[in-house]
């Protein structure tokens, strides 16, 4: 158990925290429809706004005249780039850094950006009406939306040059440190380490392979939007106050306040749940508009986007080519890894580019010999908000290398990750990792593994059978600072949470940590989200869950030592009763009369004698006075911040394909899942979760493709028809099992989950081991065909 650094880190008994099907309040809320979401809010007299959006991948407005639009009954206001207003409001950069800009200007660097104009009418079709009335003269400027193209010397520069950064080492190109300065739409990053080329020397055998990791998008469920009203009321002060729903992020520290210059304490909201934003952050403009459009028109204004603006990247488009050095037996001895990336369009997370390059699978290889080079591409394809819903890191580079060295040496795959993860402590130590032999033990057992050679095996119906493998880390995340508060009021125990809530998992799980650590029922603990609260329990998944637990679990400690010191002292002098004329009923005696709060402990809702537990007492009873304890500070940093350099919780997955040799139809016949978060916290939420992030992996590998015309720069997959995502009906059933070594060091020994499991290429790398033949995602039956020689 690694929870040594806080109260009950090492607790072995548990009644709530990892149970099953516990039915979470928010879970319930949502599951029913009943939770409501910022495009759920019809106010009374509303209007609604719709921004222009640019047809064009690459364009500039000159000019534009509203007049004819104007004239269209039930149009109240047009804003253009050119009001002073809309100049004036500066939204800030991605997760609130970087340079403040205008939200709204006359320049689009992708087909669908809002741009020039926003229309307020009566009804969304009106507003769609006046934008057609709009006389726009367009400036089309040259676009690449393919990023080989735009490498090129002679492509047309699409992106003035960043400001160069001079006293930095860092990895992220833009002309500092270690790397050259970027030259046309490409921007470098370099990260070297070892002697690559002695490692070499040192192979026995070297193998080269590429890989194409096609650029996704994972729809969010909710459309993404806000209504916003203005309101008078002295007793928040003196001034406007803004009430606003639809905005919210793990992230947001008070964008309205910051971006309408108003105290936080003014902004008003009520809805505090996102939804299904699997680590998207960002803040859409129809989400910060709405404030500044209902001061204008003296009326509350709803902005929403429709599914087709919603066509975000969740994973940047990238090509890699990949020289690993390795000997017989299997040991990786040096990594040459070069890839070529797209940057999106301006404001573009580096997630899922750059940032691998400080953190990604080789770190947990013996291999030290690692060199990466990466040309980054700008490009008018879209914008990748966060990290999105797949991994960011790109693992699946060493997957691929796992996969074709056991090929090469005719061996278990499971075999040769074995053979190059290093141990727990350092890239030199040659221990096992725990954690890693028990997902693998366990995962051998579920999918009753018995590995074969490329090719070598076909089901009873005759298609062709592969299989595949790899494995991860469970991170978790690390470095917030949680300021957390706690309520007992008249004998009920009160967690409120700022918000937003990403799903629902955090909240639900915190409140489980409560009522573990205060020996009460779940359903005993209260749960109220509130946008003025303090205590914000970052990040989404199990990954927050963990550390914020942790944070719960010192505050429930706290306010636990309050209670029973209260229970001691209201057994000596009781308190006195309530009503007008006062009480002549006196107290019931209390047991603990006379004793300590040492002698005393909370088990199953009630305040109880330690050494006798069958005296006790409810605690509504027990303690009459209303307590509150704080607790502000950081859970231990998480191993997974070395960077892979030491290792602890593991997780593994695996996959079973069928695939048809004559249509090119692949199967996926089930994933088996076996992960060691540590310690489960809630276990329906991490089933899910898991659940979900191989409904993504399978999509983005077997169906989803952004198709654009070359000509144009358009999207031409920008619907449900020919972007094609599966549905409950194609997912393939997952196989899981869930382990809790204690290995992790956050709340009782946990780590998180996460992108850990999202994979571009598992799906992939059974499809080779079937049909022994390459087949770049999405693996539609056309390109199968084509990899077979059929098409």
């Amino acid at each position: 158990m690694a929870d040594l650094a806080g109260v009950n880190g090492q607790r072995e008994k548990f009644r709530v925290v990892g149970m099953p099907n516990l039915p979470g309040r928010l879970s319930y809320a949502m599951a029913a429809g009943i939770a409501k979401y910022g495009a759920d809010y019809i106010v009374p007299d509303m209007l609604h706004a719709k921004f222009l959006r640019s047809p064009y991948a690459n364009a500039r407005i000159e000019s534009i005249d509203t007049a004819r639009a104007r004239k269209i009954p039930g149009v109240i206001d047009i804003l253009t780039f050119e009001d002073e207003d809309i100049k004036n409001l500066l939204e800030q950069g991605e997760m609130m850094s970087g340079p403040l800009k205008s939200i709204l200007t006359n320049r689009a660097d992708q087909e669908g950006a809002e741009v020039g104009a926003i229309v307020i009418a009566e009804s969304e079709d009106i507003c769609d009406k006046a934008l057609r009335q709009l006389d726009i003269k367009w400036d089309i400027l040259p676009h690449v939306v393919d990023i080989l193209e735009g490498r090129r010397a002679d492509s047309p520069v699409i992106r003035p040059p960043a400001p160069k950064s001079q006293d930095t080492a860092g990895p992220f190109g833009m002309g500092g440190g270690n790397n050259p300065p970027k030259k046309g739409n490409v921007s470098y990053s370099n990260v070297n380490a070892g002697d690559v080329e002695a490692g070499f020397k040192e192979a026995d055998h070297i193998i080269e392979y590429d890989l194409n990791m096609p650029a996704f998008s994972g729809h969010i469920p909710n459309p993404i939007g806000s209504v916003a009203w203005w309101f008078q009321n002295t007793y928040h002060g003196e001034g406007l106050n803004i009430h606003v729903e639809g905005v919210g992020s793990p992230n947001d520290p008070g964008t309205i306040a910051n971006m309408y210059k108003v105290p936080p304490e003014k902004v008003f909201q009520e809805c505090m749940l996102i939804g299904g934003k699997y680590c998207d952050w960002g803040l859409r403009k129809s989400q910060l508009i709405t404030p500044l459009l209902a001061k204008r028109a003296g009326r509350p204004v709803r902005c929403v986007n429709s599914r087709y603006d919603q066509y975000d990247f969740n994973l940047n488009q990238r090509f890699m080519h990949i020289k690993i050095g390795f000997k017989k037996s299997g040991l990786i001895t040096a990594i040459d890894d070069f890839s070529i990336a797209d940057s999106g369009v301006e404001g573009s997370s580096i997630f899922g580019t750059t940032m691998d390059q400080n953190y990604g699978p080789y770190f947990t290889t013996r291999c030290q010999n690692v060199k990466q080079n990466m040309d980054i591409v700008d490009s008018n394809r879209g914008k990748m908000y966060l990290s999105g819903q797949h991994n960011p890191m790109n693992w699946d580079s060493i997957t691929l290398a796992i996969h074709l060295i056991a090929e090469k040496l005719g061996k278990d795959p499971v075999e040769i990750a074995r053979i190059n993860l290093h141990g727990p402590e350092s890239q030199t130590d040659p221990n096992p990792v725990p954690s890693f032999e028990a997902c693998i033990a366990a995962a051998k057992k579920m999918m009753d593994w018995k590995w074969h050679n490329t090719g070598g095996k076909r089901l009873k119906d005759g298609r062709m059978h592969g299989a595949s493998f790899r494995y991860q880390q469970c991170p978790r995340h690390s470095g917030m600072i949680f300021n957390c508060k706690l309520e007992l009021k008249n004998g009920v125990v009160h967690l409120d949470s700022k918000g937003p809530v990403v799903g629902n998992y955090i909240m639900e799980a915190n409140m489980m940590v409560v009522a573990e650590e205060l020996g009460l029922n779940y359903e005993d603990i209260r749960g109220r989200l509130d946008s003025h609260e303090t205590y914000k329990p970052w990040g989404g998944g199990s990954d927050g869950t963990t550390a914020s637990g942790w944070a719960l679990k010192e505050c429930a400690n706290i306010l636990k030592k309050q209670i029973l010191e209260k229970a001691v002292e209201e057994a000596n002098t009781p308190s006195p009763q309530g009503g007008v004329m006062g009480s002549k009923t006196k107290p019931a005696a209390s047991p603990f009369k006379g004793m300590k709060p040492e002698e005393l402990d909370m088990v199953d809702g009630k305040i109880v004698v330690k050494n006798n537990p069958g005296i006790g007492v409810p605690l509504k009873e027990a303690v009459r006075s209303n307590l509150f304890a704080t607790y502000s500070g950081r859970p231990p940093l998480s191993l997974w911040n070395e960077r892979g350099k030491k290792l602890d919780t593991m997780n593994v997955a695996m996959c079973e394909v069928a695939v048809d040799a004559e249509t090119g139809e692949v199967e996926i016949i089930r994933f088996g899942v076996v992960a060691d978060t540590g310690k489960i916290m809630r276990r329906t939420s991490l089933e899910s979760q898991i659940e979900q992030v191989m409904f993504f992996s399978e999509g983005c590998q077997l169906y989803e493709d952004y198709i654009y015309d070359s000509k144009t720069g358009v999207k031409l997959s920008a619907n449900m028809f020919e972007y094609k995502k599966p549905t409950i009906l194609d997912h393939a059933p997952v196989a899981m099992e869930l382990l809790e070594t204690r290995a992790g060091n956050a709340a009782y020994g946990s780590n998180g989950i996460s992108h850990s499991l999202a994979n571009t290429h598992l799906v992939i790398a059974a499809i080779y081991n079937a049909i022994g033949k390459w087949v770049d995602p999405p693996a539609t039956p056309d390109k199968v065909l084509k990899a077979l020689g059929k098409a």
